[in-house]
């Protein structure tokens, strides 16, 4: 069998998985979400196979678990994740930070600086997820400058992980009059890589994940009070 035939499925596979991928981290597809094959199947035109195996996938990247009586379900956003995960971004992208302002270019920083741009147009007009979008990929820019791909990409992967919680940090902070911390920390960021200090570059970025995360522990509770 040519291998193009045998490799069909899986590819169908990749992208019902991507679609199933791209609604929860878009919020499409919310915290506590009931995942149903056949709903699903239904949904993106497929069998219920490439659809029962993505979500297997799902399940095993952390993004959706098994509840009893439900099945699967888009994991929903606790305290405790919060914590675990924001804390080994710290620990990862404060020194991809300081390495990153090290070696980057002016070409790299005129980058980050477009993103910079159409993050802040972005916040204007109140649209969450081109917000994540351009932010990330302005520090992915920094951080590939540190030279270390394996470094990046485990940063890439704990950003997918807490997608949802980056999402519910952006939007609660666009309904705070007057917050200032969606694009003040990525300024003095940029700011720090142009003037190659890894100093200021680190301490900027522990301060901006410090203030991520207790404004979204506030959301997180104040959400739990009005449930």
């Amino acid at each position: 069998m040519p291998l193009s035939k045998r490799a069909a499925p899986a590819l169908l596979t990749d992208q019902v998985y991507d679609t199933i991928h791209e609604a929860i981290l878009s919020g499409e597809l919310p915290a506590g979400s009931r995942l149903t094959v056949r709903e699903l199947a239904e949904q993106v035109g497929t069998s219920a196979m490439p659809v029962r195996e993505a979500i297997r996938r799902l399940e095993e990247a952390g993004i959706v678990e098994r509840e009893p009586h439900k099945g699967a379900v888009v994991k929903a956003l606790t305290l405790e994740e919060l914590l675990h995960v924001y804390n080994i971004r710290r620990l990862l992208e404060v020194e991809a930070a300081r390495l990153g302002s090290r070696h980057i270019t002016r070409e790299d920083c005129d980058r980050m600086q477009a993103e910079y741009d159409l993050m802040r147009h972005a916040i204007t007009e109140h649209q969450v997820i081109p917000i994540l979008d351009h932010d990330e990929n302005l520090l992915e820019i920094l951080y590939t400058a540190a030279g270390n791909p394996l470094l990046v990409q485990m940063i890439r992967n704990l950003w997918r992980q807490c997608r949802a919680y980056k999402i519910v940090g952006a939007q609660g902070t666009l309904d705070t009059a007057g917050d200032e911390s969606l694009w003040r920390y990525q300024r003095d960021l940029i700011d720090a890589a142009r003037d190659g200090d890894s100093l200021k570059a680190a301490s900027v970025n522990d301060s901006s994940l410090v203030d991520a995360t207790d404004r979204i522990k506030a959301l997180l509770a104040a959400q739990r009070d009005h449930s």
